[in-house]
Order: structure tokens, then C-alpha cells, then sequence
């Protein structure tokens, strides 16, 4: 069964982010999610026609991380964004969990930041290990190295390029700080 694009067009007009940027980002997800289903469906093909051993096979799967990572990236990217701005509730179990981590809202939010301004592309994600019962924020260069496995991510931070240079050009920590106003943190919270 293929994979449908989800709509996100109720983010446009999110205060910090021009129409133009998002709408830009919205067509860079659905290229995930076409390419995800061709792969798929290209996949399936192969393996009905007992084509496992070969070296597009192998190379078809490992890109099938790429895209389906991608496009679930992204989803909760734009699923963690919201238009009213919010503010994390301190009752929250996000929150607590939050504080439990770093010690306090405040050094978590450096922490977190601090990781989107580093050099490089990727993404920022605030990931909660169930197992453990901690957080971590994680940087992730590509989509599909350097997941925590197991860990739900909570909070999603797209740092490529394409998620700022319109509006912001070089200015990376300016879209951090207007990604920080647009967090949904009701949305964020319901993910632990």
C-alpha cells in the first residue's frame, strides 16, 4: 500500500516562516514520499521476480532508509509546528522529563539550540529512550544514520538548508529562534 503526503497547509501563515519557504519544504516532503513508493513498489518487483541477490537490490534497500526516513522526518517536523504560539505546559511530562534531564527548561533549550547552530546540515531531535527514562537531544546528519534506536523522537528540528536559506539566508540561528516560537508543544508532548 502506498504512502499518501500528508497536508500541512494550515502552517501557512506561521508567523517567522514566508509562504514561499513552506510551501517549497511541502514539495520537498512529497518528493519523499513519491520516491518512497516508487522504491517500494520497484523493491516489490524484484523480490517477485527472486532478484535478492543482486546489486540493485542491495543498493535499492539501502536507499529505502533515505526516503522513508526522510518523509517521516518531516512529518513530525511539521507536525511539531503550530501556528498559535504555545508554550510548554511545567506540568507536563515533557516538561518534567525536560527538567529531570538537564536540570532545568532553560539548559535544554541552549543544549538544543545550540546543536541546530552547529555546522553542517541535518537534524536536531529531541528523543525520549522508554527503557532508560531519559532525553536526549541527537543530532542526525542524514536521515537515516544516526537514529537512537528505540527512542521516540519528541521534538523535531530541520536544519538542511532548504528549511531556511529563503527566509533566512546564512542566518541559521535566527530560523532556530523562530522555530522555537512555533513549537506545538501540546503535539510534542503527546509523543512520549
Amino acid at each position: 500500500m502506498a504512502y499518501e503526503a500528508k497536508n500541512f497547509n494550515h502552517l501557512l501563515g506561521i508567523s517567522g516562516l514566508s509562504e514561499q519557504l513552506l510551501k517549497n519544504h511541502f514539495t520537498l516532503y512529497q518528493g519523499y514520499v513519491n520516491n518512497f513508493n516508487k522504491l517500494d513498489e520497484t523493491l516489490v518487483a524484484m523480490e517477485k521476480e527472486g532478484k535478492f541477490g543482486t546489486p540493485e537490490f542491495g543498493e535499492l534497500n539501502r536507499r529505502l532508509g533515505w526516503e522513508f526516513n526522510g518523509m517521516r522526518l518531516h512529518e513530525l517536523y511539521f507536525g511539531n509546528l503550530a501556528k498559535e504560539k504555545s508554550v510548554v505546559d511545567k506540568n507536563s511530562e515533557l516538561f518534567k522529563k525536560i527538567e529531570k534531564e538537564w536540570g532545568s527548561y532553560e539548559l535544554w533549550e541552549k543544549d538544543f539550540k545550540s546543536m541546530g547552530t552547529m555546522r553542517g546540515i541535518g537534524w536536531v531531535v529531541l528523543y525520549y529512550d522508554s527503557l532508560a527514562n531519559r532525553m536526549f537531544n541527537v543530532w542526525i546528519n542524514e536521515h537515516d544514520v544516526g537514529h537512537f534506536s528505540g527512542a521516540k523522537p519528541i521534538l523535531v528540528m530541520d536544519v538542511f538548508e532548504h528549511a531556511y536559506m529563503i527566509d533566512f539566508g546564512l542566518k541559521k540561528a535566527e530560523y532556530i529562534e523562530a522555530f522555537m516560537k512555533a513549537i506545538n508543544w501540546e503535539e510534542s508532548g503527546k509523543r512520549i
